[in-house]
């Protein structure tokens, strides 16, 4: 037992120097390249985040975002509604509203929505890779089926 509990600093302590960032997701522009709609709401790049960072992605009937993986970070996936597969390394995992999962660092991962509805996603990507261009590895040239680039591939053939 400590005798002088209050002379303790508290664990997590915020920096003056550091404000409260709050953003709306209105206000972000949706990220197509991988498939379905994906935003990143709080990150190093606007909220000054040392940890990681968060966004939502939202999914229609039959889309996807094409398989890839992360080298240094675990991903929080949490489906807020709709139903979607989690395919981690080639196994699919059925997931659907009020579900969540931790994907492990280097994890391929692909994520399908699977029902006639829209599928809405909320992840967290933490720790950070030492450089931005090191964190997300696409393992799917094309995208993948569901994607912008395997729309326009098939309106060529």
């Amino acid at each position: 037992m400590i005798d002088n509990a209050e002379a303790l600093a508290p664990v997590h302590e915020r920096s003056p120097a550091r404000p409260v960032y709050r953003v709306n997701e209105a206000g972000i522009a949706a990220d197509r390249r991988r498939g379905g709609e994906i935003r990143t709401l709080l990150s190093p790049r606007n909220a000054g985040s040392v940890s990681g960072f968060m966004g939502v992605a939202r999914l229609q009937p039959g889309e996807q975002i094409a398989e890839h993986y992360h080298p240094y970070s675990e991903e929080f996936l949490y489906v807020v509604s709709g139903e979607i597969s989690a395919e981690l390394d080639g196994t699919p995992h059925a997931m659907r509203g009020g579900q969540g999962l931790m994907i492990p660092p280097n994890v391929r991962h692909r994520l399908v929505n699977v029902a006639d509805r829209s599928a809405f996603l909320v992840f967290h990507l933490g720790p950070l890779a030492p450089r931005p261009e090191l964190g997300h590895v696409d393992t799917e040239t094309d995208g993948g089926p569901g994607t912008p680039a395997a729309a326009a591939a098939a309106e060529r053939a």
